[in-house]
Parts: C-alpha cells; structure tokens; sequence
C-alpha cells in the first residue's frame, strides 16, 4: 500500500511521496494509471516525478517547463523518443489548450493530452511547410497503434476499462459546457444513456474480427462518426420497441457525439468491472436528483459480492423489489448464465440450446421493480441489450398493497414467491413513507414495546406514524416487505444503514428479523462505499427466511477495511470487498450452510 504520510500520496507511476494537492490526486494519478491500465504503457515507458522538461525556446538550456506526464517509446526517456505530454493544471479549455499548444511546439511530442480531472483534451502537432499545427482529435493510440490507428477497432480490440466514473465525469464536464441544445443533467444523462446502448450492442453484435461501428478515426469527419450513431441507434430502437420508444433521439450536436464515442471507442463496456449504466447516472444526475430520494446506485463490487454470497441458480427466481439501473438484476442474470454454460457444456448442449436456456431463464426467473419510470425503463433496455429478462420489469412502488399494482405486474408477481432477493432499497428519514392503507400491511409500520425485564418486544396495535414529518423510513418497510417476497428457505442480500444493528429504539427489528429466519452474514463496508454521493455507513444483511428456525447457529461476520476508492470516487489501490464473498464460501462450507 506504501507510505500513507498524511498530506501525501504514493505516485502511481515512479512511487515517490508527493504531495496530495487537488491537481495531483483528481488529474495526474488518475490519467497516469488509465496510461497504464486502459492504454496499455508500462510504466518504465512514463514520467511523472521527477517532472519531464521542456524548453520554453529553443536558445533555453535550462528547459524551464515542467511536464506533469510525459510518455515516451520504450524506456529511454529521451528528447528524441518522447511520445506523448500531459499538462494537469487547474485552468479551463481554452487556457488549457494554449498551454500544452506551447509545450508541444518546444517538445518532439506529436501528441499532447491537457486534462484538469474534469475535462479532457488531445491534440495532435502536425508540422507543415515550416509551420505547427494543432488537430483535436478522438483520442491517443494505445501502446503499440500508430497515430492513424486510432478509432480502427476491431471487436476484439476493445479492453476493460477500470475508471469508467473518471470518463463520465469529463464527458458530463464537457457537455455541459458545450453541447448545443441540451445543458440540463437529466437531459444529457438520456442522451448519453442512449449512446451507451448504441455502445452496448454494438459490442454484443459485432464479430471479433469485424471493425466495431461505435469508433471516430482520427481524420474522420464528425458529422459522419455522428450519421454511423445515429444509423446504429435506428438499429437499437427497431430490435427493442418495447424498451425504447419510438420517439427517442439522440439530438447532441456533431462535436458532442464525436467526443463521446472518442472517449469511449477504447473499451469494452460490458467487460468492466463498474457498472457503466449506474456510473453515468451518478455522474450526471447524482445526488442532486436521486439523492432527495434516498437513492443511492450499488458500487459494482458490492453487487458482485452479494451475488457471490447469495449464488443463484438457474432454478431460483430472483428479484429486486428496488431495481433502479438493475445492477443487481445484469450481475445476477451473467451468474446465472454462467452457470448454464458450464452444466451445458458438461451435457454437450449445442450454442442455440445453450442459448435458448439463458433466454428462457432471463425471462422466466427475473423481476425487478422501480417506481421511478425512467430508470425502470432503463433496466428494462440494459437487460434486453445483454440477453433478455425484459418482460419482468415493471414501473410500481414495491410498498404498495400488491392488490393495487397494474395487472400485468401482478401475473409476473407476487409474495411467498421467490427463492433470491437482491436490493439497495432507498433510505432516509426525509423520504418517509405514508399512509394507513399502505403502513397497516407492515408489522414494522406499528409501534413496538420494549419488556426490559425480558428485553423482548411486542407489537402494538398503533400505526407508528406521528411525529412532525410522520411516516417510516423507507428501508426498515423494506426489510418486512423483501421477507415477504421469500418462499420459506428464500435468502435475501439487502444494503442497509447501520443503525438498524445497533440503535437501542430500532432492537424491535432485529428481533422481528429472528423470527422470521437466520441471518447468515453481516457485512460492514467502509464509509467511502457510496461516496461521493452519501456518507451514510452501511452494511450488507445476508438472510433467510426459514419457518423452522435452528435454536443455535453461527452467523459470518466480516469488515471490509477498503472499498476501492476513496472519499471522492477517486480508485485506490486496495479493494477487500470481493475478498469477503471468498471467506464467506469458506465459512459456508466449514458451518454446513445448504441453501
């Protein structure tokens, strides 16, 4: 992990201490470790401290300009082979622009990147006739690709990316600045939603061998990159009509399109780690609009975690009674899924068998339920576009009476019905939920009475909405309802705040909770999990429903000390949360826990 000296920050590329100012933390670190990891450079290809220098005119022998990155060939850092130079200041595009133009006019670099840990910039130094040029152009080749290689993918080009919030936040940054038409973030989060499907299908039906159609070359001309978009999301409408509606478009203007399949052409969405669905909910609506909700988007190793745990199988139907993007719904569906592939394989299933069984599980064993329209929307697109489990989606509020959902909703629906429940239900006490009709279906809407000779509690007859705001916090309505959902032996991962485990008033829960099953694990993850977004503390509830209920068993109890990323969604290096589903297996198979 080296050395954490407060104020300070391990560089990623040299490993030197250097001091942890805004410019160093949110721009250099983290374009030097997508160099590396999305571009391909080894880091003795690299420098970043001590700084690379440039000279200020051609008489300076001093070289007087310090470059934050400077990439090179191979590992000889010479003048002659230096490749690529990255200015991180704190300016805006047009200053930022006019200072890495002069860097490169005293430098041998053919290209430049200016990045300010929001917007991002490349340009190309063209000399002509004695005279120096500057194109903006896609982006910058990956090690290996020449400059006019850039935007000729292959399929099988295409690599994982590791900092997908990192891009968003640059596309959002630069969008909102100079898209013609379009500046409100809900407005640009559809537009860009659409182009992350366009991105996502054409991953999923593009041959290995075959150029990708989501890619802008290098001198291409961006009304056409704009025109292939725009045939390709035609496409996408067509296969999915039910999903995407007819009247959907992707209005943003030539440049705005063009930058974003650049900054996005490199990799593969759907091999990231990170959910790219939610992470661009995040960076563009964020807690501005789903925050007043008390919805939060799960961090992609979270998901995975509780799908590990949890294991479903091809046999289990599975929903999540709070789907938002359907993070949980995509991560259990591909676990699933690969479980068919192996037991098909073992069987010597042909691929259209094999095929036909992971569409008719998708659409058989999954739903989700939102009752915000657009993201239940979403989700029900983003599982169409990787393989189906469309139809189980639908647009209600999961603590209503069942008797008032839609009909459709209730044929695909019900209590005591399903083996698998993932969730990050929304929470907090200024979104409460109201209403008799709806709170008397809850044993946990009515007040509790504590014994404290027996330190036991019982349920009143009193709904437990009075107060100045009135109402239940939506996550402890959640607990009941997502039981509810179970039929007996059903087991449940749920997010929840810490204070339902240790807060004295809240002890008639964990009680109503041990009588209706075991809880097989509890997970604390650390504060910085949902940050940027919320500092609430959470932890992950492993449970399942039982009618008969052992008198004595262990339950798994486990910290995760790091997240992945720190206080500002910047990655870090050490991430135990994954860790955690490996030690539950573990735990798992010493207790003797069948499920």
């Amino acid at each position: 992990m080296g050395n954490q000296k407060k104020g300070y920050v391990n560089d990623y590329i040299s490993g030197q201490l250097v001091k942890a100012t805004p410019e160093e933390v949110e721009a250099v670190q983290v374009l030097a470790k997508q160099l590396v990891e999305d571009y391909g450079y080894p880091k003795e290809w690299i420098q970043t401290h001590p700084q690379w220098r440039v000279k200020v005119r051609p008489s300076d022998r001093r070289k007087e300009y310090p470059v934050d990155i400077a990439v090179f060939l191979d590992s000889n850092k010479t003048e002659k082979n230096v490749w690529i130079i990255v200015e991180c200041k704190e300016k805006n595009r047009k200053d930022g622009r006019s200072q890495l133009q002069d860097y490169l006019r005293f430098s041998r670099a053919p290209l430049g990147v200016w990045f300010n840990g929001k917007e991002k910039l490349f340009l190309q130094k063209i000399e002509k006739q004695g005279r120096i040029l500057f194109d903006e152009i896609p982006n910058i080749p990956r090690k290996g690709q020449r400059i006019e290689d850039i935007g000729r993918f292959r399929r099988k080009d295409l690599k994982e990316p590791h900092n997908l919030k990192s891009v968003f936040k640059s596309i959002r940054d630069v969008l909102a600045a100079n898209t013609v038409g379009a500046t409100r973030d809900e407005v640009l989060a559809q537009q860009l939603i659409n182009m992350i499907f366009c991105k996502i299908y054409d991953e999923r039906f593009t041959r290995m061998e075959d150029l990708v159609r989501f890619r802008a070359g290098i001198d291409e001309d961006p009304q056409k990159v704009k025109k292939r978009i725009l045939d390709l999301f035609k496409v996408v409408k067509k296969k999915y009509t039910e999903v995407i509606d007819f009247n959907d478009e992707i209005t943003l203007d030539k440049k705005s399109v063009y930058y974003i399949v650049g900054e996005l052409q490199n990799y593969c969405l759907i091999e990231a780690q990170r959910d790219a669905i939610a992470d661009a909910f995040e960076m563009f609506i964020g807690p501005a609009l789903k925050g007043a909700q008390g919805q939060f988007f799960t961090p992609r190793n979270v998901v995975q975690m509780v799908v590990e745990i949890l294991d479903p199988s091809p046999e289990d139907l599975i929903i999540d009674p709070a789907c938002g993007s359907g993070g949980f719904l995509i991560d259990a569906l591909k676990h699933v899924w690969s479980k068919i592939e192996k037991s098909g394989k073992d069987y010597g299933w042909s691929r259209l068998e094999i095929q036909k069984e992971t569409q008719r599980v998708a659409n058989e064993n999954f739903r989700g339920i939102d009752k915000d329209y657009f993201l239940s929307k979403v989700t029900k697109a983003y599982m169409a576009i990787v393989g189906d489990g469309k139809e189980g989606i639908f647009c209600e509020d999961s603590l209503e009476n069942e008797k008032n959902w839609d009909t459709k909703t209730r044929t695909k629906i019900g209590l005591d019905h399903f083996n698998v429940l993932l969730t990050n239900p929304p929470f907090g006490s200024k979104i409460p939920v109201k209403g008799e009709e709806k709170l008397e279906q809850f044993d946990l809407a009515h007040k509790w009475k504590k014994n404290k000779k027996t330190n036991s509690w019982t349920k009143t007859n009193k709904l437990n909405n009075k107060g100045k705001k009135g109402g239940i916090a939506p996550q402890i309505l959640f607990i009941e309802r997502s039981i509810q959902f179970l039929k007996d032996g059903g087991r449940i991962g749920i997010v929840l705040p810490d204070g339902i485990y240790g807060n004295d008033k809240l002890g008639y829960i964990r009680e109503f909770l041990m009588k209706h099953g075991r809880i097989l694990a509890v997970v604390d993850v650390p504060v910085e999990t949902f940050m940027p977004n919320t500092s609430t503390k959470t932890s992950i509830l492993i449970f399942q429903k039982l009618k008969d209920i052992p008198d004595n068993y262990s339950i798994f109890m486990a910290v995760a000390e790091e997240c992945g990323h720190d206080r500002r969604g910047n990655p870090t290096q050490t991430d135990d949360i994954l860790l955690v589903a490996q030690e539950y297996r573990k735990w798992k198979k010493r207790h003797n826990v069948a499920y």
